[in-house]
């Protein structure tokens, strides 16, 4: 009786051993699926601005000056990366938790596929003589890109990181993404510009000098150094930034937009102003009140001014801030 008391109590240890470690097995696996998917993510993320929008939106800069069938190679070409980029995504290994997740990823993918694939067949006409009837339907397609980023932002990265965190794994971030590099493309006579080169409007482009730099950013009266110096900002996590625009260039410029992006937390937030008018050579400020973001952690803030109307030089226009918000 003692020895089967003995041998009872042994394989009960056995059983419990058993019990444990396939149990940590299994959780390791699936904390591993997690980490593995959301490495996935962001590689699929970071290749659709490195491989397709970046080259794509400098090709489309300036097309009418270089060959149409070059042109229209390359973007085919692009429509191509995008739609493999959009076959890898559906195809990942998603874990169940990150079902929803998932099926946004999807969603993204396929609109910049669908973008791409509507703009490709645009292009002959844009650039054979009909620019400003194709540039109104290009700048409506630009719009399927700015909404890949809007649900990449908004519903993606936020539910990786929720799940994440659910599971217990801190400390990873889930890479952004941008497709549409500013919303100027959204505007038929900044995308006809940008394309050929052609002035539209009533007084059109006055030849010459256009542009804008910004000057400095400040929240309250914290001037913001910029990357990689790291900036401390009390007064809780609806701060109004006030970004100060010169007009850099010849001409007074009206409707200079500025958009402030910050990243934190898994989260992406974007606000954007419009300065009714600059004149040549002064400064004005434009106050931009971003809410809701996370405190306590570090933030990524990125201001922008958007090209104007015949702006060809980009530099000065933008810069990186990094910072962490206290109550």
């Amino acid at each position: 009786m003692v020895r089967r008391l003995i041998a009872a109590g042994i394989a009960l240890v056995v059983l419990i051993v058993i019990v444990v470690v396939v149990s940590g097995c299994v959780k390791s696996a699936q904390t591993e699926a997690l980490k593995n998917y959301n490495r996935d993510v962001s590689r699929i993320a970071t290749e659709s601005d490195e491989q397709v929008a970046a080259p794509l939106f400098s090709t489309l800069t300036d097309a009418g000056s270089k060959s149409a069938v070059s042109v229209q190679v390359q973007v085919n070409q692009l429509l191509l990366q995008a739609q493999s980029l959009a076959t890898s995504a559906k195809n990942l290994n998603a874990p169940g938790a990150m079902a929803s997740a998932q099926r946004d990823l999807t969603l993204v993918m396929n609109l910049r596929a669908e973008g791409l694939t509507k703009i490709a067949a645009l292009l002959p006409t844009a650039l054979g003589g009909q620019g400003t009837q194709a540039s109104t339907l290009i700048a409506g397609d630009m719009e399927i890109f700015l909404a890949s980023d809007v649900v990449y932002s908004q519903r993606v990265a936020p539910l990786i990181q929720q799940t994440l965190s659910s599971n217990g794994i801190h400390g990873l971030s889930t890479a952004s993404t941008h497709f549409l590099p500013n919303i100027g493309w959204l505007e038929p006579t900044t995308v006809l510009a940008r394309i050929t080169g052609t002035p539209t409007g009533s007084a059109g482009v006055q030849p010459g000098h256009h542009g804008s730099a910004l000057k400095g950013v400040s929240v309250g009266t914290n001037a913001l150094e910029p990357e990689p110096a790291l900036n401390h900002i009390s007064g809780g996590g609806n701060p109004t930034f006030t970004a100060q625009v010169e007009d850099a260039g010849e001409f007074p410029e009206t409707n200079v937009m500025v958009q402030v992006t910050v990243t934190a937390g898994g989260k992406t937030l974007k606000a954007t102003h419009a300065i009714e008018k600059t004149e040549p050579g002064k400064t004005t400020s434009v106050q931009i009140p971003v809410p809701g973001i996370p405190l306590g952690v570090a933030s990524k803030i990125e201001v922008q001014v958007e090209p104007v109307p015949g702006e060809t030089n980009h530099e000065g226009t933008k810069n990186t801030y990094l910072a962490i918000f206290s109550s």
